[in-house]
């Protein structure tokens, strides 16, 4: 696989194929095929009611029932890095306030330890308030300060040392957090989210930005205003690393959103040029999942990906 620009695989933690012998097969194929990074999405648990639209279907509704299985990311973030040894295993997005601020950045700390500095943590303000009702987080209403602060003790921990927060959400006296992280300053941030107040977040505290769910114009449209918040915030927009997510379907289009033919869908020659598009807004890389239910054929649409599109990505 070319290495001009980085591919990830999202590795699918929920849905029928969310099986430990499949994902660690998934994670074992990535760097088989020349991956550079395997990805994790984030839920704990799945209400039996949600009520809650998801923002990135046509119908609002979550991509598969919510009885199917679901594996908790931080735990399977543990057993993919002892059983790969090359490729970057990063989270697409983990939902911040979901879980304690102090022991999110202690174990990601940790994996980065033990995987010799491989961890990146894309960072997410979530969507489903039933999931937050059910975990017993700060007020959902106020998710996107959480996240803010959150995203800041993860910095201060990974950092090391003495440390104490004071914040509206959080706060703690003083502490140790030894051994700090192996990527100094800290493992690598990338904040997801489409919304004004994502790109804030962008602009403010991440090391870039993971899109999702855009066509190629919403995706410039998108890009200005980030460039807006780098202004503001005295960012130069040229430092912020841009990543995005796409939903494969080699060979058969789906419809899109917005209408017309998804993104990542239809014919080979469909799907490189819509890659070739993104790329030109200045993407650096990208995240390919296959969420179909048929495990035969992902690793087939998986390899397509790899041989067929990739290598004229450069």
């Amino acid at each position: 696989m070319t290495k001009d620009i980085e591919f990830g695989l999202d590795v699918g933690i929920y849905g029928k194929l969310a099986t430990p012998h499949e994902v660690l097969k998934l994670a074992l194929l990535a760097e088989e095929e020349g991956f550079d990074s395997v990805w994790l999405a984030d839920h704990v648990v799945f209400p039996s009611v949600v009520a809650t639209k998801y923002p990135y279907s046509l119908d609002g509704n979550f991509p598969v029932p919510l009885t199917d299985p679901l594996l908790e990311p931080i735990a399977t973030m543990g057993v993919l890095v002892g059983a790969t040894k090359h490729v970057k295993i990063g989270t697409a997005v983990l939902v911040i306030p979901y879980r304690n601020p102090i022991l999110l950045a202690r174990m990601l700390a940790t994996l980065d330890v033990f995987s010799n500095g491989r961890i990146i943590l894309g960072a997410g303000a979530g969507w489903m308030a039933e999931e937050f009702t059910a975990l017993g987080t700060f007020d959902f209403t106020k998710r996107g300060i959480v996240t803010d602060e959150y995203l800041e003790i993860f910095k201060a921990i990974c950092k090391g040392g003495e440390i104490s927060y004071e914040g509206e959400t959080y706060q703690f006296d003083p502490i140790y957090s030894h051994p700090p992280s192996v990527q100094r300053p800290h493992p690598p941030i990338l904040v997801g989210g489409t919304s004004n107040p994502a790109l804030r977040r962008v602009s403010k505290l991440a090391d870039g930005w993971l899109s999702l769910g855009l066509s190629p114009k919403k995706l410039s449209e998108r890009l200005d205003m980030l460039k807006h918040f780098c202004q503001i915030e005295g960012r130069d927009f040229n430092t912020i690393r841009l990543v995005h997510k796409l939903f494969i379907n080699i060979g058969a289009a789906l419809e899109a959103k917005d209408g017309g033919r998804e993104p990542g869908t239809g014919s080979i020659k469909d799907v490189i040029d819509d890659f070739k598009c993104i790329l030109d807004l200045g993407y650096q890389g990208f995240i390919i999942r296959y969420r179909g239910e048929d495990q035969v054929e992902q690793q087939r649409q998986i390899s397509l990906f790899a041989t067929k599109i990739a290598p004229h990505l450069r």
